[in-house]
């Protein structure tokens, strides 16, 4: 059964391995607490048998046996334990007692106690045999005095000394959760106050949390979380700045159609409206793609996509967008051509957005080159750099406008092309995406626009395969 409470989880991970240690220590109690029953039961035992050797003696010729009554009232614990002794002389003979109580194995030597295990008339036994000389006894010394006990006693001071120690390490068990669960309660609290101060934010309340605040533990949660709301700030500021993009720049052209629209549908003059319908086609066209290079902008920023790491041949895919834009070069009267490296141009990232990449310069370039120029892109590496070119022999950009053109909106004034101003800027975001860097150089022949994109080069796939964008 899973358990979805970290206060529970926390406490069990702290109480099983003390129940563990507990158990353990109960074990160890029980075996020191038969122990110290053996003990005591031993040095009784002992003592009775001494008593009672003690008391033996020759008296006109014969061994005369007392058993003192000291001797087996000392077992007389309220327990109704049954006491056994016998005395024989060195040659076996029984001279007091019990015949038939069991004997140890081997007898012991003068004066050193045995202790032993035996069983009488089907009652367990403890007992001690000890051989003790006896003056005047000749040949009939030593004798030997066995006393056994039945075991009541002994088991009930076992289980008092058990019980007890299980009951205090039960408690002790019992106090060491009840403390613990205390203690949960005070060190989750931070987590708990966090937890509120989340719930308590408005949903556009993005302020970062001080992580200083909360304990050391808790600080690469908060740390997370500022993360988090970085990038749905991040995410929330995209959006806001394409909805006052898109409002900004697609409503003049909106009503421009609109405009258009109601003259074609007023004039009477079919030459008129066939013009018109003409010219609300192509502006159609051109607020269409405003619409999807602001879509394409959109998704080129930080936070508004989730990040992509693909394989990607930069020259295949230089060479798929230009033979998609070969018949608009064609028909615009514009040479178009591609260089592609001896060894393979790998970059990793979002290959949608790279191709998009190429896209934008590519048109960009046929966009502002007059017709009979020329178009020249080129794929190569340099040192761990894949490079990208794109050359035209169009108007050129002056050098002190080659920073400004990467701004959104922002054109060329000279320039005649039907361009929003966001080509650029398209390209500069997917770049920065893809860890990559753009920038304007010189043109070779001091004419036309030479765009420069780099991106870390990547080594090639075990397999081979690579992403065509």
């Amino acid at each position: 059964m899973k358990i979805d409470s970290l206060r529970i989880q926390l406490l069990c991970w702290l109480l099983l391995p003390l129940a563990g240690i507990a158990a353990l220590n109960i074990w160890l109690t029980y075996h020191s607490a038969d122990h110290v029953a053996d003990t005591i039961t031993d040095r009784t035992l002992i003592a009775s048998a001494r008593s009672i050797a003690e008391q033996t003696a020759v008296t006109q010729g014969v061994i005369d046996v007392q058993v003192p009554p000291a001797a087996l009232e000392m077992f007389n614990t309220g327990d109704a334990d049954h006491v056994y002794y016998r005395v024989e002389s060195h040659h076996g003979r029984l001279l007091a007692g019990y015949p038939d109580l069991p004997l140890p194995p081997q007898l012991p030597p003068t004066m050193r106690p045995a202790y032993y295990t035996g069983e009488y008339r089907d009652l367990p036994l403890h007992l001690v045999a000890i051989s003790q000389p006896v003056v005047g006894a000749g040949a009939a010394s030593p004798i030997t005095v066995v006393v056994g006990v039945t075991l009541n006693s002994h088991d009930v001071m076992l289980r008092d000394l058990w019980t007890g120690a299980v009951g205090q390490q039960l408690a002790l068990l019992l106090g060491a959760a009840l403390l613990a669960m205390i203690g949960l309660n005070r060190g989750l609290a931070p987590l708990l106050r966090l937890r509120k101060a989340v719930l308590r934010r408005r949903s556009d309340e993005l302020v970062a949390f001080d992580p200083q605040a909360v304990q050391r533990e808790l600080r690469p949660l908060t740390e997370a979380l500022n993360q988090y709301m970085k990038r749905v700030e991040q995410q929330m500021a995209a959006q806001r700045r394409f909805v006052g993009n898109a409002a900004h720049q697609l409503k003049t052209p909106l009503t421009l159609l609109s405009t258009q629209a109601t003259y074609a549908l007023r004039t009477a003059d079919a030459a008129e409206r066939q013009e018109t319908l003409q010219a609300l086609q192509a502006n159609t066209r051109q607020t269409s793609r405003l619409a999807n290079q602001l879509l394409i902008l959109a998704r080129a920023e930080p936070g508004s996509r989730r990040p992509r790491h693909e394989l990607i041949d930069l020259a295949a895919a230089a060479r798929q967008v230009l033979e998609q834009q070969a018949d608009r070069a064609v028909q615009l009267g514009l040479d178009l051509s591609l260089t592609e490296p001896d060894e393979p141009a790998l970059v990793t990232g979002d290959g949608m957005m790279i191709r998009e990449m190429v896209v934008n310069l590519v048109d960009n370039a046929l966009r502002y080159t007059p017709a009979g120029g020329a178009v020249a892109v080129s794929v190569g590496r340099r040192d761990q750099i894949c490079v990208l070119r794109v050359a035209d022999s169009g108007p050129g950009i002056p050098p002190a406008e080659r920073e400004r053109v990467f701004e959104r909106f922002y054109r060329v004034a000279d320039n005649a092309g039907e361009g929003s101003g966001l080509g650029l800027a398209i390209v500069r975001e997917i770049c920065l995406a893809a860890g990559g860097a753009v920038r304007l150089l010189d043109p070779p022949e001091g004419r036309g626009t030479l765009v420069e994109v780099t991106l870390p080069a990547t080594a090639a796939a075990a397999d081979g395969r690579t992403g065509r964008g």
